[in-house]
């Protein structure tokens, strides 16, 4: 074992855990790959039930799931960087640079207090929950996701539909006839 598969740690991003010592998968959860391959990998996506494209990704020691597409504007995340801000890890979309909180899907932007003083002073302040968060698990050795099916709607969930996803692959296949 590599000493990040050493460091890995059941996640669960929208409440903190102990790490999982059942020996079968959560209820309602999907197999997204064994953990090594995730780790090696670093992130992976995937289409769960048939329904939610979900981005897994390792990053120290952890685990964490969310809708792939960016809440903003539906960039794809699987390829934006992880970034602290404000003492909290996010992923940063490539597209427009919005940050994205790991644990929590919180969308962050640095506000000025007052933009006529000069110098100017900024701090990081929370757009509230943007993005949607999943619950990972690690099976010896293999990883799943349960999806977070609160009713209470975020703006990600936007990117989540048919009509959306037929949009983004019908482009995608466009983009590799070039």
């Amino acid at each position: 074992m590599s000493s990040a598969e050493d460091t890995f740690q059941d996640s669960s991003s929208s409440s903190p855990h102990p790490p999982s010592s059942c020996s079968s998968p959560p209820p309602d959860s999907h197999f997204i790959g064994k953990q090594k391959d995730i780790v090696e990998a670093g992130r992976v996506t995937k289409l769960v039930n048939g329904c939610r494209d979900v981005l897994v990704l390792y990053h120290q020691g952890q685990l964490h799931a969310m809708d792939m597409c960016c809440y903003h504007s539906g960039g794809p995340l699987q390829y934006g960087d992880i970034e602290e801000f404000n003492g909290k890890l996010c992923i940063v979309c490539p597209w427009h640079k919005y940050k994205i909180t790991l644990a929590e899907g919180e969308g962050l932007y640095q506000a000025v207090d007052n933009p006529m003083a000069k110098p100017l002073k900024t701090h990081w302040c929370s757009k509230g929950v943007k993005q949607r968060i999943h619950k990972v698990t690690e099976v010896n050795g293999d990883v799943y996701v349960t999806l977070n099916n609160s009713s209470e709607a975020t703006e990600s969930d936007v990117y989540q539909t048919e009509r959306y996803r037929t949009l983004l692959l019908n482009g995608q296949s466009k983009r590799s006839k070039r």
